[in-house]
């Protein structure tokens, strides 16, 4: 497995693909997360065409076992944010 890109790597690769300055590419990007971690915060979705679907998921309180001491707890409801890969994205991967 390779190592993942770094946010300088990726905003170098956005800068080139854009054929602008890293400056500009690197204020794009901070955007575009800034705007999808709002908007998944207030309880929304992002969806970003060809890569996927970023939503927030509302999880019911539930039991828990801490592995620690096999003891059973209570654990509070709470929120999860979750992914759903676009289906050009499997595809380009896994063909």
């Amino acid at each position: 497995m390779t190592k993942p890109m770094t946010k300088t790597q990726l905003v170098a690769a956005l800068a080139d693909e854009m054929g602008s300055d890293r400056k500009s590419a690197g204020a794009a990007l901070d955007a575009v997360v800034a705007i999808i971690t709002r908007e998944v915060a207030a309880g929304g979705a992002v969806t970003l065409p060809g890569v996927g679907k970023f939503y927030c998921r509302e999880r019911p309180e539930r039991m828990v076992r801490n592995p620690a001491t096999g003891e059973q707890m209570k654990k509070p409801a709470d929120k999860q944010v979750k992914v759903t890969v676009a289906k050009a994205l499997k595809d380009s991967v896994n063909g």
